[in-house]
């Protein structure tokens, strides 16, 4: 009911700006044609009317997805709200105009509304969304909720029953088992099994069950009364809290399941562009760069650390595959702990090898494992299997950072959280930003990766070692 709600006012609103931004249009129109005497005729600029119609209307589609906050946003995000608006609704604008060649329009005209666009669409999103709401859902219209469950979670919905006011929800009380109801901010009208009677007596059309009961006979009655009495039941989910992670909840087939988590490169598109993406870069690197390094490290190696131009090193990828990571060999070949992370001034480390390791020169070789299928260009690093264990046991959730390809460079290491793990705090970080990568990525996140990387390579952070 309330997403419908919200989804309708969000329409009407922007019917509203809509009139509201063609109205301001021809009263500028006749303002510039009245002041500077221009001799303009109207069906000239009818075309670009309906372009700004046509860009107004193509944002609010693209902003649908979070049409619940239309309402609610402070000063900076409705200021940058009304400029995306303006920027779509001069987009066709300006692509016409070049297009079309067209030299009958008024620059000055055009180029002057800019500001009175903006300004229009950004002070219409202030008062107007209230009263709009105020004035459809008002006196009838109104739904009297009751809450029912704890006050603990009464409390955690205070800020959004208060904005929802805008649509409507008038919240009379609740009903609790709580022995503390005197702490509640809320009425507490009595307790659950005295749902019947309290939705009798304050004329009750809406109940907002505020978590999933243990019981299932509490569900029971609490749904069977509704029905029962008909009114209208939300059960706000508390899943998020029982697993101690974000739910995403999918249908398919008329079956409905809930995840722990979105994974966008389970999209086979995705994963397309993400391949097609490491193969070109890769091949650049491989080609043009990669024989020209290892000519550079190989002679700093004659002079400091004779040995194998590569080291070749046994980590976990994908689902925990274990595969051959290639990279430039930055310590003296009788090293006796392989396994021991590399630190500030490690003695198994040549000189050269030390900026080698700063700068990344020493990860150039991975992109022959790109290019081989066992590691993207970017994704989280991959570690030693002795490693996995022990930074498993510090973040249950390590080895969900397995679902995708590791990477050369990744979100954590751009964030400073490379070298050493020796701070549980800075490994959580790092892990959680791994963890963020996967369930959000984009191709645009993967280049701005790849940017950053690069500036590292020539600034390197302190942690890098």
């Amino acid at each position: 009911m309330i997403a419908q709600r919200i989804k309708g006012l969000f329409s009407l609103f922007v019917i509203l700006q809509l009139s509201l931004a063609v109205m301001v249009y021809w009263l500028h129109f006749f303002v510039i044609n009245h002041v500077y005497s221009e001799a303009a005729e109207v069906h000239n600029y009818i075309v670009y009317c309906l372009l700004l119609i046509f860009g107004l209307i193509l944002e609010a589609a693209n902003r649908s997805g979070v049409q619940n906050l239309w309402f609610t946003e402070n000063l900076f995000k409705r200021a940058r709200t009304a400029f995306t608006q303006t920027a779509f609704a001069y987009g066709p604008i300006i692509f016409f105009l070049v297009a079309a060649k067209d030299t009958v329009i008024s620059r000055f005209f055009l180029f002057s509304f800019i500001p009175v666009l903006y300004s229009t669409l950004l002070f219409s999103s202030f008062r107007v969304p209230q009263w709009l709401g105020g004035w459809i859902f008002r006196d009838l219209r109104q739904e009297r909720t009751l809450l029912v469950g704890t006050i603990r979670q009464a409390r955690k919905l205070h800020d959004w029953l208060q904005q929802k006011e805008d649509v409507g929800v008038r919240v009379m009380g609740m009903l609790t088992n709580d022995l503390e109801s005197s702490h509640s901010s809320v009425p507490v009208l009595g307790a659950i099994l005295d749902l019947e009677r309290t939705v009798r007596e304050h004329h009750i059309t809406q109940v907002i069950l505020l978590e999933l009961p243990n019981q299932t006979d509490t569900l029971t009655h609490v749904s069977e009364t509704c029905e029962q009495l008909g009114i209208r039941l939300l059960v706000k989910s508390d899943l998020d809290e029982k697993f101690r992670h974000p739910v995403v909840y999918m249908e398919n087939d008329g079956l409905h399941f809930f995840a722990l988590r979105t994974e966008p490169l389970e999209n086979p598109v995705n994963r397309l562009l993400k391949r097609l993406t490491d193969i070109i870069v890769s091949a650049i690197v491989v080609v043009v760069l990669l024989p020209v390094i290892c000519l550079m490290v190989w002679i700093f190696q004659r002079l400091q650390s004779p040995g194998p131009l590569f080291y070749v090193q046994k980590r976990s990828g994908i689902q925990n595959i274990r595969f051959k990571i290639i990279k430039f060999r930055t310590m003296h070949p009788d090293n006796p702990d392989v396994a021991r992370q590399a630190t500030v001034n490690d003695a198994r480390v040549y000189p050269a090898g030390v900026w080698f390791r700063k700068m990344s020169i020493d990860e150039l070789p991975q992109f022959i494992n790109v290019l081989k299928g066992e590691m993207s260009v970017v994704g989280p690093r991959p570690h030693l299997e002795e490693h996995n264990e022990r930074f498993a046991r510090v973040m249950e959730n390590y080895y969900v950072r397995a679902f995708v390809k590791p990477g050369i460079t990744g979100l954590a290491q751009v964030r400073g959280f490379r070298g050493e793990a020796t701070d549980e705090e800075l490994l959580r970080k790092r892990i959680e930003s791994d963890i963020y990568y996967l369930e959000n990525w984009a191709l645009s996140t993967d280049l701005i990766i790849m940017c950053k990387t690069a500036v590292q390579m020539f600034l390197p952070p302190k942690t890098a070692h």
